[in-house]
């Protein structure tokens, strides 16, 4: 790790990236707010290294750290990385961002806030909007706002995006870091860890721009990501609806591709 963090900052982002400088450049671009919010970006063994001089002078929100590592290690490893640096750092706050994805202007100030006023909620993702590679608006992906909401559907699919998770960094203690185990969905299971000890909530509004990229994990490893989302299931499983309505809707789902499955979600939301 090449630099510490300001103090004065109680928002760390973890940022994993893999080999696309130029949207990363955008990604950084897209953080416009009105308090200081720091950013540790893992390099996840890209083949053309970023290079933090050159990201620090067109970051302007606040501190950026750069941790290179040496060898592609896959999403799951290289968050809990940055999570091992940021638990001996002195945030109050942990934010997570996709180099695929951009932010809306305040979206920290507003997930900061909105936990500062509501100190027992101790997740908070929100809605996003979704765009394709080029931008283009598509729908909005609107998560339930309640806590009760959330424990329910969750056992259908992950009621956050993880592009918009901001969380309080005393959540580590308890429920250590993302499952690696539960490869191409340890951002869900993450989630359900978090939720069996605390509060959570979406806030009521589209806080970032969400690129369905057919490049990305959720298109390309369609297939695992499923069977690791039944696995959370089952080892979450109580005899009720949910649960049991939960596995019979994503066994399907093995052998129906992402790209049908949004252009079914657009047919919807345009009806």
């Amino acid at each position: 790790m090449t630099q510490t963090a300001r103090p004065e900052s109680q928002i760390i982002v973890l940022l994993a990236h893999y080999n696309d400088n130029e949207r990363l450049k955008k990604a950084l671009l897209s953080v416009k707010e009105t308090i200081p919010v720091d950013i540790l970006l893992v390099d996840d063994g890209s083949m053309i290294k970023p290079n933090q001089e050159e990201l620090q002078s067109i970051y302007s929100a606040g501190k950026l750290i750069v941790e290179l590592l040496e060898k592609n290690v896959g999403s799951e490893k290289a968050r809990n990385h940055g999570l091992s640096i940021i638990s001996k750092l002195p945030y109050k706050y942990i934010a997570a961002m996709d180099s695929d994805d951009l932010n809306k202007e305040n979206r920290f100030s507003k997930q900061f806030n909105y936990l500062e006023n509501h100190p027992e909620v101790k997740l908070l993702g929100s809605w996003c909007d979704c765009v394709d590679s080029e931008g283009r608006f598509l729908y909005t992906l609107k998560y339930p706002q309640h806590d009760h909401d959330i424990r329910k559907k969750m056992y259908i699919n992950s009621m956050f995006a993880h592009a918009t998770l901001f969380f309080n960094s005393e959540v580590l203690k308890t429920v250590g870091f993302y499952p690696e185990e539960n490869k191409w969905a340890e951002d869900y299971a993450f989630a359900f860890k978090i939720m069996q000890k605390y509060k959570v909530e979406n806030y009521p509004e589209a806080l970032i721009y969400y690129t369905i990229n057919e490049k990305g994990i959720s298109s390309t490893r369609r297939r695992g990501q499923v069977i690791s989302r039944l696995r959370i299931i089952m080892d979450n499983f109580y005899f009720g609806f949910y649960p049991i309505y939960g596995i019979i809707r994503n066994i399907p789902l093995i052998f129906i591709s992402r790209g049908l499955l949004d252009s079914i979600k657009q047919l919807l939301k345009k009806h």
